[in-house]
């Protein structure tokens, strides 16, 4: 029997009291659609995936959260980024839209990644115009739909909003971004692209409860948040967005992507860290 396709998307609602708090994890899909034409193997492509990240947070729906994951994987398309990140070198014909590519495309990992690092390119091909837009069409619109949708239902609702956008990193990530670094990389990254996407009261009851775990926490270094949160966090409107990392070798096996044995410990902890962002969101409420 051929393998079932899953839906782009996955959306958890609260199964607790309903808050005005949204989860998601753009980056934690495992399923490869059959028309991806990769020219590396599987086992080189799935170093892009957060494995996992979505089963980390899977208590969300528990403490009133709606908990949203895609199930297609970022080397495919990344719906991190804008639609305008995009490689026109990677394409066979022109775009027939402007382009704005970022340094993340420079790198090879914008809109479509065209390479896994500096020695290894994605494809021994060019991309078409035509499969480019169905992977916008069929994937990375669905994912932001339904992110919009569980926001904006949020926010009509209660007139403020906090989201958490849910990453892992590897553990050279110092090496692969090109960046030197005096500390080792922390446990957790806090992304709030410096200040400007979440109130600081918010980040720094996450941080604390964290540490409280006895995990290493650090703000903006070397992440800062990309695209979802640059486009949610309005704390002037009372849209609060923070990007949260977590290191790969907390939990899992980097090499083989399966859990390792902390994993249990680490997902207990974020349940716990969970509770305490419910907590808060609930405190800030209208009475």
């Amino acid at each position: 029997m051929a393998d079932l396709i899953p839906p782009p998307v996955v959306r958890r609602d609260p199964t607790g009291p309903v808050l005005p708090l949204v989860c998601d994890s753009p980056h934690s899909g495992t399923h490869y659609p059959p028309d991806f034409g990769a020219a590396v193997p599987l086992a080189r492509l799935r170093q892009g995936e957060d494995t996992h990240v979505e089963a980390l947070w899977a208590a969300a729906p528990e403490y009133g959260a709606t908990l949203i994951a895609a199930t297609f994987p970022r080397v495919y398309i990344d719906p991190n980024r804008s639609l305008e990140d995009l490689d026109p070198a990677l394409l066979d014909a022109p775009w027939p839209e402007p382009l704005t590519p970022t340094e993340k495309t420079r790198i090879g990992k914008g809109l479509i990644w065209s390479r896994l690092d500096a020695q290894t390119p994605i494809y021994d091909r060019k991309l078409t115009v035509e499969e480019v837009r169905r992977r916008i069409d069929a994937y990375y619109r669905p994912y932001h739909a339904e992110l919009e949708r569980a926001v904006e239902e949020r926010y009509a609702r209660f007139g403020a909003l906090w989201h958490l956008n849910l990453h892992s990193m590897p553990n050279d990530v110092y090496e692969r971004l090109g960046m030197r670094s005096d500390h080792p990389l922390a446990d957790f990254v806090l992304g709030d692209r410096d200040g400007t996407t979440c109130e600081p009261g918010f980040v720094a009851l996450i941080e604390e409860a964290l540490r409280d775990k006895g995990y290493t926490v650090a703000r903006n270094d070397p992440y800062k948040g990309v695209q979802l949160i640059a486009q949610m966090g309005r704390p002037a409107e009372h849209r609060h967005s923070l990007q949260i990392e977590v290191r790969r070798p907390v939990y899992m096996d980097e090499a083989t992507r399966e859990r390792n044995a902390d994993f249990d410990r680490v997902q207990a902890d974020l349940t716990a860290v969970l509770a305490s962002v419910a907590a808060y969101v609930r405190d800030r409420l209208p009475r």
